[in-house]
């Protein structure tokens, strides 16, 4: 009595084709998911900034000294959240003036810009530019800072 071999399904060799057909498309939206986290994160940290700044800047007493509070709170924020901006560090701020109209509120306003980068997810440039994120808030200039 011989025996034949048993006999095989005739997809059993599919499934590594199926594997590598599949991996490629699971790779692309695990690296869309972290670029959406990405932007998702910076985006908040920017609107952050911004309010820091805004903040600091209306209780400053001269434009001068709005600009260098605005930067120093905008910074302090980007940087103890790990936020590093793909643009020049020092000149992220455009802000109004302190000036105080008649039976007005003077208010200040910070825009905060920064570019995060996408390219380095697929190690080879894969995804093409930055995410340019803007964060802006206006505060009220505080009547009591000491003008």
């Amino acid at each position: 009595m011989t025996r034949r071999p048993p006999v095989r399904p005739p997809d059993s060799g599919s499934v590594p084709i199926e594997a590598a057909l599949l991996l490629p498309v699971v790779l692309a939206f695990v690296l869309i998911v972290v670029a959406a986290g990405r932007v998702q994160t910076a985006g908040a940290v920017v609107d952050a900034a911004a309010r820091a700044g805004a903040r600091a800047a209306s209780l400053a007493r001269t434009d001068d000294g709005a600009d260098q509070a605005a930067a120093d709170a905008v910074q302090d924020v980007l940087g103890r959240r790990g936020v590093h901006c793909a643009q020049d560090p020092n000149q992220p701020i455009s802000r109004g003036t302190l000036q105080t109209g008649g039976g007005e509120l003077a208010t200040v306003t910070v825009r905060v810009r920064c570019a995060v980068p996408l390219r380095d997810l697929l190690g080879v440039g894969g995804l093409q530019g930055d995410k340019t994120m803007t964060g802006e808030f206006t505060s009220v200039v505080d009547r009591y800072r000491g003008d």
